[in-house]
């Protein structure tokens, strides 16, 4: 039994509160209410940005009972924890006083401190206290957990801390601190991070059987108090608190990135674009923004590149001209050798996938920690049906499947394939194209068991060869098999459509499908440490593009609650391929807008709702401590821009990028340079060639010395016209000589 001093007064207190959240199991959204209208009132709770009503939406506005415990459990002072659970006593009627130690009970990191699912979560948390009250572990228990586990961002030691502590006296946290000393003291095989609910019931009935025999008496919380002293070396200490920041607000950079569309706009020159990449870094790399802004840009940027590289980054840019066709999919010809198109053959066309398709369709593809992880899958691969001699057993298919090959026919083609041969007679073309020129190593097939199954499923591994050895079906490329012998139906994912006689081609199975199928059928390809990392996708100019037309059905389905695997999925029948498309969970779209092109519209209000957006203004921080001539150019910019407002607006403000230059050259030229061909260029575009309000952002109607000026009102039309009784106009031109006077810039 455990013994309930100060140290474990939480025991009973924590187990208390699980009671009552239990009652909100049916009344989710009753909770969230609760919990939102405490956290208005609770500096503390401020990391659950209730204000983020994207989030909380596409969680329909419901909140697990492991986040509402963990609100206690995050890196803060145990003054702060005492304080939350006081909240919490009062709020749900707990009678129990509140703890003022926490010992034994490991703590979240404050980044990632929510649970994930609902649920999940949910029927977790009711079937542990079930199992808990009646010391019997259900299946329904076992199923929950295993599920719980699956789902992404949690894992065995983030749910089984949360399962420690409803019930600190039954379940056993998997935490680093713990599986090190009960692997040490006590012989016992820990379980990893693929653990099955059996598996973790039999190790909670062996480590009890453990300890009765060898440490009678030592409860789970006392074990675990045990384990933090040894393993760290010392007795808690107070982490650093987790309150509000010094300035009385939350740093909004301190934030992980959780929004899975977001626009960065504001006016040109704002750094948008580069942003764009720190942001999509901290995605892929899972760190707050702030973090990735601190590092070398260099450092980020290259390895941008790298991501880039990998696919797991994609950069576009919208343009006028840009359509559905090159963003999702389309159909395009395919150019046939100039013989046959003099010979009068038909013009043949294939469907092709654009490029936020085929990087949906790659985002499954797990990264690795190590070599032996890698499943040889290319970076853009293409699914290839394969038929194997024919349908059904056959010898081909059986010396295929041991010999880690396909083979195909055409025999009587012989060995060597050129554009001078007629296939008019045995056909082939098509299929020889697809084999010798179009499939590529890294490609995946599917072998065609029937017009709906396939009986296994390979990566291309080998240029084609041609065997005399076998008697037929002398063409051959090398495969790895990843899974042989099973029975796949796979007419739904290749979108309703049987697979027909053709010997090779191009199916519409997406990457993300295959990988789907390779889990469930053979997942002890993935018990390695393999990732499926966040990806992102970044549009340039996003409103540059004609929205609805390039986006289609994407409108609805880059929602976060009706991405893939969300609590609403969708996918939608798309209409070259027939495939049942969706938008993967782990795919972020960041697009970047420039506020001030006043030759287009404003991003699609349907569009709108379904992004966040950042703004970018301009920050003159960047240039402090630039002097040209002893001009501070952070204070210039922000005079100036201060004027557009008044005369203008915010949207049309100069951004920092323009000045940039000067950090490294700041003289009198470079000056000149950006105000001669950048800025003053950018405000007759603003103010629609109005040169006296160009003039007064200038500073020009302030200077004494005409010389200064940078816009010069002329009023010499008689002498050009002559007398008259027109009522000539003045008018401006630009004073070129102005750009190189540093008094010009002083005066302003």
């Amino acid at each position: 039994m455990i013994s309930v001093g100060d140290e474990f007064h939480w025991v009973p207190f924590y187990e208390a509160l699980a009671d009552k959240l239990l009652v909100f199991k049916d009344k989710r959204g009753e909770l969230f209410n609760v919990i939102r209208q405490i956290a208005s009132e609770q500096q503390l709770m401020k990391h659950f940005h209730f204000e983020n009503e994207d989030w909380w939406r596409s969680r329909h506005y419901r909140i697990d009972p492991f986040s509402v415990m963990g609100v206690m459990n995050r890196g803060t002072t145990d003054a702060n924890r005492t304080l939350l659970a006081k909240v919490f006593a009062d709020e749900f009627g707990v009678k129990i006083p509140a703890p003022t130690q926490f010992a034994g009970i490991p703590v979240l990191d404050n980044r990632r401190s929510f649970f994930v699912g609902d649920d999940e979560l949910w029927n977790l948390f009711a079937h542990a206290l079930e199992s808990a009250d009646t010391n019997v572990f259900s299946n329904e228990f076992k199923e929950a957990f295993e599920k719980a586990v699956a789902v992404r961002m949690n894992g065995v030691a983030k749910i089984t801390i949360g399962l420690f502590w409803i019930r600190p006296r039954v379940f056993m946290p998997l935490d680093g601190n713990s599986c090190k000393y009960i692997a040490k003291h006590y012989e016992i095989s820990v379980p990893k991070d693929r653990c099955s609910g059996d598996e973790y019931v039999e190790f909670l009935s062996v480590l009890k059987n453990k300890l009765s025999r060898e440490s009678p008496g030592l409860s789970f919380p006392e074990m675990s108090h045990k384990a933090w002293i040894e393993i760290k070396g010392s007795q808690p200490i107070d982490p650093p608190i987790d309150g509000p920041n010094p300035s009385g607000g939350d740093d909004e950079d301190k934030k992980m990135i959780t929004a899975k569309n977001t626009i960065l706009y504001g006016p040109p020159g704002t750094g948008k674009t580069y942003s764009a990449i720190q942001y999509a870094v901290a995605i892929v790399e899972e760190k707050p923004i702030a973090k990735v802004k601190d590092e070398d840009y260099g450092e980020v940027f290259s390895r941008y590149l790298k991501y880039k590289d990998n696919g797991i980054v994609s950069f576009t840019t919208f343009h006028q001209s840009f359509s559905y066709e090159e963003f999702i999919e389309g159909i395009r010809p395919v150019v046939s050798p100039e013989e046959k198109a003099k010979a009068g053959s038909e013009i043949e066309y294939e469907i092709h996938d654009g490029i936020f398709k085929t990087f949906c369709d790659n985002a499954g593809k797990p990264v690795g920690e190590r070599v032996d992880t890698d499943l040889g899958i290319g970076k853009n691969p293409t699914v290839w049906k394969v038929s194997l001699e024919g349908a059904g057993e056959n010898n081909t298919r059986k010396e295929c499947m041991e010999n880690n090959h396909i083979r195909i026919g055409f025999d009587e083609y012989g060995e060597n394939i050129s554009d001078a041969l007629d296939f008019a007679e045995h056909g082939g073309s098509n299929v020889l194209n697809a084999f010798y020129n179009r499939m590529q190593i890294g490609d995946i097939v599917l072998s065609c068991y029937s017009s709906k199954t396939i009986d296994a499923i390979g990566v291309v591994t080998g240029e084609p060869e041609w065997r005399n050895e076998y008697p037929n079906y002398k063409r051959v490329r090398n495969v790895r098999w990843l899974v042989k012998g099973i029975n796949e139906d796979i007419v739904d994912l290749n979108g309703g459509r049987t697979m027909t006689l053709s010997t090779v081609y191009k199916l519409s199975v997406s990457v993300s499908d295959v990988l789907q199928m390779l889990r469930s059928l053979k997942p002890d390809l993935f018990t390695e440490k393999v990732k499926i990392p966040n990806r992102v996708f970044i549009i340039d100019e996003i409103n540059r593009g004609n929205i609805s037309k390039i986006f289609g059905e994407l409108i609805t389905l880059i929602e976060p609650s009706k991405r893939i695997g969300a609590s609403e999925q969708l996918r939608a029948k798309l209409p070259y391929s027939g495939q049942n498309f969706g938008v993967p969970g782990n795919v972020y779209i960041i697009g970047t807008m420039n506020t001030a092109d006043r030759s287009i519209a404003m991003i699609d209000s349907a569009l709108r709702r379904r992004f966040s957006f950042v703004e970018m203004q301009p920050d003159s921080t960047t240039l402090e401590g630039v002097l040209v001539e002893g001009i501070n150019i952070a204070r210039m910019l922000d005079t100036i821009n201060k004027r557009i407002t008044v005369l203008l607006d915010r949207e049309h403000t100069i951004g920092h990028s323009y000045l940039l230059p000067l950090r490294r050259n700041s003289t009198i030229e470079t000056l000149a340079e950006i105000f001669e061909n950048s800025i003053v260029p950018l405000l007759q575009e603003y103010f629609y060639d109005d040169y006296e309000k160009i003039r007064l952002v200038l500073g020009d109607n302030k200077k004494p010395d005409d010389s200064t000026h940078f816009i010069v009102k002329k009023t010499d039309t008689v002498d050009l016209f002559g007398g008259g009784e027109i009522d000539f106009p003045e008018y401006y031109e630009v004073n070129r000589e102005a750009f190189k006077m540093i008094e010009a810039y002083r005066q302003m």
